[in-house]
């Protein structure tokens, strides 16, 4: 902030010496001027030189100190809006759109940047220089300077009028910019989608749409400054006008001298840029406002799942999971709808794989997002070995804990860094295990191993690729629970069965959850829990379950044939 002190000292300093030099001229034209002597010229000649001199001085100051904190503080924000990102629930990212989140990273941190560095310190000195110049104004003559003041007056007027109707449009403007964003991204991420359906044109609908409501959203706002500039531009010409009259008959009543006059209209046009900028810096500054308040709406988003005050710790964790009376509903769920997990009863036992099984819709997925805390439960607890996991630190949780997900993701970087991201401190040896189990050896023949980058999402690997790579990095990271959401849906049937094989030598020691939606992943579990209704029904092996449990049959004939054929011979 210091640097931004001496800048808005040395834009003033400058304005101030803007102001001086009408006053030497008037000096000039009232003197040596009208006395004819040509010796006495060169005194104000270079006072104005000199003048001219410190102003472009202090405006290179002003520029030179201005510069680096605004973005200093661009990077702060930056950095806290994406810490706090990463510290809000999966549910508030359900929410809320990409494009939005990225809009407000990037154009509205880049306008709140733009305006510390500029608008704020231009607004600020433009107005002194407006008072001081006034007050100038004033002293020269009075009765010019209060005319002056006088028609400014409807200036001020509409600069209130103007922001009560830019504000709203400049809020659309910049909720329509994020929505924009969004469908770029979608449409970018989608590209297969769109190509195998043939859909681009559909696409292009839907993007355009978006793009002409913003495009006339910015022709509103473009009227609406248009309006204010019609203003910024005639009310100076009309009063400079009305003021040459009143200072001409002045002069020739001899109330106020040639000189006078000349310091007079040279100071009043000084004066027009600060009056005429009040416009744009009045809109950038209603557009920085709305910035920061979009800012503020992610940064004062509440944070649904936090850290405990005093966290406790499990030393060594066993991977003893129990779900007690866990009810869980979405927050923007209609109030009239059951819960989707209405009373969950289960227990993991250390070691244990237990598998879990229902229709679509059940609430599967959810169920293990439950587990790292990606949602909190809304009723009941869930504990491991004993201690409800919403008292321990979320990072704590999440070294015992590790998770494959159906959707698996991966990020920009190397396949080491992907694989390791859970347990960066793994030796070589662990990451050639944990790829071996996984059957993620390909990664060895990619052009640079596994220091490969595998590009934005790792879409540039096929979907049984990413899946493998997926599984490895739960793995890598050695957890004491490995919860794994339908892993393999991906793979064929003969790398499918490479990679069962070679899980059981992990599950052998951890304890698992793992949502099964394929027959041959029931072959991996000790046991099978049959979710419905959103409760757990029924708790056995397959083979109890089929003996026993009418819908658990029901479940086990949805699944294709051929998976179905392959769960019989596994279990022959």
């Amino acid at each position: 902030m210091p640097r931004v002190y001496l800048g808005m000292v040395s834009a003033m300093i400058a304005a101030v010496v803007a102001l001086l030099i009408p006053q030497v001229l008037g000096a000039l034209v009232d003197g040596a001027l009208g006395r004819g002597d040509a010796n006495e010229i060169w005194w104000p000649v270079a006072a104005v030189l000199g003048l001219g001199i410190v102003e472009a001085v202090m405006i290179w100051f002003r520029r030179q100190f201005v510069l680096v904190p605004g973005t200093q503080v661009e990077a702060r924000m930056r950095n806290s809006l994406y810490t706090r990102l990463q510290e809000l629930p999966v549910g508030f990212h359900d929410r809320w759109p990409s494009g939005q989140l990225l809009s407000r990273a990037i154009s509205d941190l880049g306008l709140i940047r733009r305006w510390m560095s500029f608008g704020l310190l231009l607004l600020v000195v433009n107005i002194l220089t407006i008072l001081v110049g006034f007050a100038l104004l004033v002293s020269i003559d009075w009765i010019l300077g209060v005319l002056f003041m006088v028609c400014s007056i409807p200036l001020w007027i509409y600069g209130f009028v103007f922001e009560s109707k830019y504000s709203i449009v400049a809020r659309r403007s910049q909720d329509q910019a994020g929505d924009l964003a969004t469908s770029v991204e979608e449409a970018v991420h989608g590209i297969r989608v769109l190509k195998a359906f043939g859909r681009g044109t559909y696409a292009l609908e839907n993007f355009a749409t978006r793009a002409e409501e913003l495009r006339g959203t910015e022709i509103e706002k473009a009227r609406t400054i248009a309006n204010i500039w019609l203003w910024l531009l005639l009310v100076p010409d009309v009063t400079f006008a009305l003021c040459l009259a009143v200072g001409v008959w002045l002069a020739s009543d001899g109330q106020v001298t040639v000189g006078g006059l000349v310091a007079f209209f040279a100071t009043a046009t000084v004066l027009r840029w600060p009056v005429e900028s009040i416009g744009f810096l009045l809109s950038m500054t209603i557009d920085t406002r709305t910035a920061v308040d979009r800012f503020f709406e992610v940064m004062d988003a509440p944070r649904a799942i936090a850290d405990p005050e005093h966290p406790k710790t499990i030393e060594h964790a066993e991977g003893r999971v129990v779900f007690e009376d866990v009810h869980f509903r979405y927050s923007d769920s209609p109030a009239q709808y059951p819960d989707l997990l209405d009373g969950i009863d289960l227990e993991v036992l250390p070691g244990e794989t237990m598998a879990i099984v229902g229709l679509t819709g059940s609430g599967k997925s959810t169920l293990t997002s439950l587990t790292g805390r990606l949602y909190d439960v809304t009723g009941g607890s869930i504990t491991l070995d004993g201690v409800d996991i919403r008292d321990l630190a979320q990072q704590e949780l999440r070294t015992h804990l590790a998770m494959a997900f159906e959707d698996a993701t991966l990020f920009s970087a190397s396949v080491r860094d992907n694989v390791l991201l859970g347990r960066p401190e793994s030796t070589d040896a662990e990451l050639a295990e944990a790829l071996d189990i996984a059957q993620a050896g390909f990664v060895y023949e990619l052009p640079e191993g596994l220091e490969t980058k595998v590009g934005e999402e790792g879409l540039s690997l096929s979907g049984g690729q990413r899946q493998r790579l997926a599984l490895a990095r739960a793995v890598a990271a050695k957890p004491s629970v490995l919860v794994l959401d339908d892993p393999l849906s991906a793979l064929d049937v003969d790398t499918e069965a490479l990679v069962e094989a070679a899980l059981r030598r992990v599950l052998a020691s951890t304890t698992a959850l793992i949502v099964a939606h394929r027959p041959s992943t029931v072959t991996l579990a000790d046991r099978v829990a049959l979710l419905e209704g959103g409760r757990i029904t029924a708790v056995g092996t397959h083979s109890e379950l089929l003996a026993t449990s009418e819908h658990y049959r029901f479940v086990i004939s949805s699944l294709d044939d051929e998976k179905k054929r392959e769960l019989k011979e596994a279990t022959a």
